[in-house]
């Protein structure tokens, strides 16, 4: 028993990048099904593998088409504001004077320029130095989708083979309660789609207000980002809050005063309110499952933490919870 722990807290990365792309394949599968539900007059049902493509080519074409459209204009502006920065810098510089207590802040405008240059040299030098390490991210992300793609393809023969280990009665028993935890997990990607449609028709409709550069394009962002709790909205809105401070300070604080608004009420009416609809979990079992996956394994324990307190309220309900006989 030692040993098993011993092994499996050895290979904790690669049985989490296992468990995380399982988990994905059942959050999939309804829809891989639904697809395979489409059968055209006079053709066969679309095979499961077919159905798997159509759903990856799907989500590539949508990709491809939201960078062709969105990133464009935000090079061609990136680039022109680096052309412009030299010039830019003293009217930064009057801009940051005019702040209230400035110099008692410790904002040295004398010297900007220079520690400008020097941030972006310490970034640039950041970005090259974690290089290897977004390499092995993006390479975890490919395994990630190569495994989920398999689950879907032959996780049911695993699951057969995961039930036989046990005896007949035992496996009955699990096996229901596997497919009323696969029901609810499966729910979970509905109501995640449902606050990331929220979060990005609202950020789309208020950075518009705002006049925020891009607004399109970052509003479609938060809504993607929200797929992962916490940090993808935080990460977000301060990529926003960047770019409305190219215009003002002020509307670089009306973004943050719309953010923090929007996650109270998403966190006190939202969340609660569909995750419970979508995968039957109380307000507080959504918030502690968040952070207690951050705490385990950060943004990914985050990500999955939702589904996984489903599959795990299902099994306490039906192996630890004390039902009253009639």
């Amino acid at each position: 028993m030692l040993l098993a722990l011993a092994l499996a807290w050895r290979l904790r990365d690669v049985l989490t990048l296992i468990y995380v792309s399982a988990l994905f394949a059942v959050v999939l599968m309804p829809v891989v099904n639904r697809i395979m539900s489409f059968q055209l007059r006079g053709t066969r049902r679309i095979s499961r593998a077919v159905a798997i493509v159509l759903l990856l080519s799907c989500v590539f074409l949508a990709i491809v088409l939201f960078f062709l459209v969105a990133l464009p204009p935000v090079i061609r502006n990136l680039h022109q504001f680096a052309e412009d920065l030299p010039a830019r810098i003293p009217a930064i510089e009057a801009r940051l004077k005019s702040l209230p207590l400035a110099y008692k802040l410790g904002v040295d405008t004398d010297t900007l320029a220079q520690r400008s240059e020097d941030a972006l040299s310490a970034t640039a030098a950041f970005l090259f130095a974690s290089f290897p390490d977004w390499m092995g991210r993006i390479f975890d992300l490919l395994t990630g989708l190569v495994l989920c793609v398999y689950f879907m393809l032959e996780g049911e023969f695993a699951y057969q083979w995961l039930l036989s280990l046990f005896s007949l009665e035992t496996r009955t028993r699990l096996d229901a309660t596997l497919q009323r935890a696969e029901l609810r997990v499966s729910k979970w990607l509905f109501g995640q789609l449902t606050l990331m449609l929220i979060l990005g028709l609202v950020s789309t409709l208020v950075f518009g207000l705002l006049h925020v550069r891009y607004f399109i394009l970052l509003g479609v962002l938060m809504g993607l980002m929200n797929i992962v709790p916490i940090a993808g909205g935080v990460l977000t809105i301060l990529l926003v809050g960047l770019v409305a401070a190219l215009d003002s300070w002020t509307k670089m604080a009306f973004v943050f005063l719309f953010y923090a608004i929007y996650v109270n009420v998403e966190n006190a009416l939202l969340t609660p309110r569909i995750m419970r609809q979508s995968v039957n979990l109380m307000g507080l079992t959504v918030l502690i499952s968040l952070i207690a996956g951050t705490e385990l394994a950060g943004i990914v324990g985050a990500l999955v933490a939702v589904p996984t307190a489903a599959l795990i309220a299902v099994l306490m309900d039906e192996y630890l919870v004390q039902k009253d006989l009639p």
